[in-house]
């Protein structure tokens, strides 16, 4: 009797041990939420729907996008951070997770320990666009207008903290002017106010600003970019704008909460970069300007992560930029 009791004990710790390995190898059983702390039409947005369709079939799941907008992508960042470690609740977001700390915010949840890097997808350059009716033909014209006018010219951002944001305060601090902050809940909203006039001018991320770029409602003065953009050649780059150290694209990619286990997190970002081989999902990227990655994993996430957080937490500090929560 002793010995079947035994016996048993050992069969149930067996199971109990392979059960974690057995759920691992048959990821992903059942559709993945993928929350997108920004709203629909901003870039992660848009480069997340890009990519989805040739995941899903990667995959063998559905992937399910959740928007969450609010709060700088604190919201939904934190949805994430407190979710269940299985792989069935991911985050899309941008360098936005960084600037998050370079501007001090009170943070529900600690950015290195609570999400788990997996895959970079690509970066988005920003492109500085003004209103069609101030008639800038260059960034140094609406420079020369923001000296002769100080604080009067306005700007339009993202949010306090975001991508927008903080590389209109690089560019200020460069360019030696004044302007006033007008913070919005996402580009799609910042971006009606440009088109609409009520704000002079702000940064924008590719893939949101090029179809009103296109469409003439909006007037681009140089893109953060080391070379043009091949589907916009005529928007000058920064260095060609006078600007030569205004590197400022922002990364777009895919977190998982602490705790994830390995094996989930490799085999997404293996996915995620077999995706962004096929040249459908190439083709589609390309109207939007966003440079590829492909070649990304959760060391390389993670080291790229640590560079981009310096690199804003520099210019935050330049700017006096502090968050008010």
């Amino acid at each position: 009797m002793r010995q079947r009791i035994s016996f048993l004990a050992a069969c149930l710790c067996a199971a109990l041990v392979s059960a974690p390995a057995l759920a691992q190898s048959d990821y992903p059983n059942k559709p993945i939420r993928v929350i997108v702390p920004w709203p629909v039409g901003g870039v992660a947005d848009i480069v997340l729907r890009v990519i989805e369709p040739r995941l899903r079939q990667e995959l063998g799941q559905s992937l399910v996008i959740d928007n969450r907008p609010g709060a700088g992508g604190v919201i939904g960042d934190d949805m994430v951070a407190k979710a269940a470690p299985d792989g069935y609740t991911l985050l899309f977001t941008s360098s936005a997770v960084n600037m998050n700390i370079a501007i001090g915010r009170n943070l529900p949840y600690d950015l290195e320990r609570d999400l788990l890097p997996i895959a970079n997808v690509a970066w988005a350059p920003m492109i500085m666009v003004a209103t069609p009716s101030l008639k800038y033909k260059s960034a140094q014209e609406l420079v020369a207008d923001a000296r002769a006018n100080p604080g009067k010219m306005s700007y339009a951002s993202a949010g306090n903290g975001s991508p927008s944001h903080l590389t209109v305060e690089m560019f200020r601090d460069k360019a030696g002017i004044q302007a006033v902050h007008v913070p919005y809940k996402g580009s799609p909203q910042a971006m009606i106010d440009q088109i609409a006039g009520r704000v002079d001018f702000h940064f924008v991320n590719s893939a949101t600003a090029l179809p009103h770029i296109n469409g003439q409602k909006v007037q681009a003065l140089f893109v953060t970019s080391s070379k043009r953009l091949n589907v916009a050649p005529n928007i000058p780059t920064n260095a060609e704008a006078g600007f030569p150290d205004m590197q400022a694209s922002q990364f777009e990619g895919f977190f998982a909460p602490r705790g994830t286990p390995r094996a989930v997190l490799d085999k997404v970002s293996a996915a995620v970069n077999k995706v962004l081989a096929m040249p459908d999902v190439v083709s589609a990227m390309a109207p939007y300007a966003v440079e590829i990655d492909g070649a990304s994993n959760p060391q390389k996430f993670a080291a790229m992560m640590r560079e981009d957080r310096e690199r804003w937490i520099q210019v935050a500090k330049n700017a006096n930029i502090k968050s008010s929560d």
